[in-house]
């Protein structure tokens, strides 16, 4: 029997709908610890900007400050800021940008790096599936933290079935993040339904679990096979491995 408890499905984007493979990224060295970056191709673009003026680790090093001043702020505000915005500050601490043109350029720099993250971002078949499936039962909505909504909407739209979300945030676009529930309120006023119509589903269980859990939202967390949630986390209503087993879950059998 299909599960009628619920009106809406909202899922989470990166590592829920879409799989996000970083490891297909260059490997590089930064600070002394090897990381898979899209820097390979900022570089250059910085290097022929800016010509003698580039210091590649003086640039590492500003780069680097800001990305740790921007976690700070998200973790401590709840706020998102943008990809944009991350190299608009870095190019001002640079001072090697005239600052009427950092903003374009900076855009430029967010369009390189976000054109390597769709490059390795892939849509499972098994799950889009899934999504195909419970169309036809549930309302569909979407909740990613992704600091790019221009991208964000492009690896939606890769994965083929956009248009079955009626509901669509990505935190970029609203400039808050999860767990703040000011984001999930947003979705559940987008739908124009109450907390325990909707189930919300998602890969992390700080930013989907326990954030869905402060407004009263039902969730299901995707386990990738952990044996347990963090010490503080709510127990969802249900535990699955892989977004394809949900349609099960609910009772869509066949």
């Amino acid at each position: 029997m299909i599960n009628s408890e619920f009106r809406a499905i909202v899922v989470d984007l990166f590592d829920t709908l879409v799989r996000w493979e970083p490891e297909r990224l260059p490997l590089m060295e930064i600070n002394g610890r090897p990381m898979r970056t899209t820097m390979p191709w900022i570089f250059p673009r910085l290097q022929q900007r800016l010509g003698s003026a580039f210091d590649l680790s003086g640039f590492i090093d500003i780069y680097t400050g800001v990305l740790e001043e921007i976690a700070l702020e998200r973790e401590r505000d709840g706020i998102e800021i943008t990809c944009w915005e991350r190299f608009v500050r870095t190019l001002a601490r640079v001072s090697a940008v005239p600052s009427d043109e950092a903003e374009e350029f900076a855009e430029e720099l967010t369009r390189i790096h976000m054109n390597q993250v769709r490059a390795v971002t892939t849509a499972p078949s098994q799950r889009v599936e899934a999504i195909r499936r419970l169309a036809p039962h549930y309302r569909l909505g979407l909740l990613s933290n992704f600091d790019d909504a221009r991208c964000g909407r492009e690896v939606l739209a890769d994965t083929g079935v956009a248009e079955l979300f009626e509901a669509v945030i990505i935190s970029a676009e609203v400039r808050l993040r999860k767990p703040d529930p000011r984001i999930f309120r947003r979705m559940l006023a987008m739908l124009g339904l109450a907390p325990h119509e909707v189930l919300f589903v998602g890969d992390t269980p700080r930013d989907d679990v326990w954030g869905a859990y402060q407004v009263g939202i039902p969730t299901v967390w995707i386990s990738k096979g952990a044996a347990t949630l963090p010490e503080g986390i709510p127990e969802p209503r249900f535990i699955i491995k892989e977004l394809s087993e949900l349609p099960q879950v609910l009772g869509l059998l066949g």
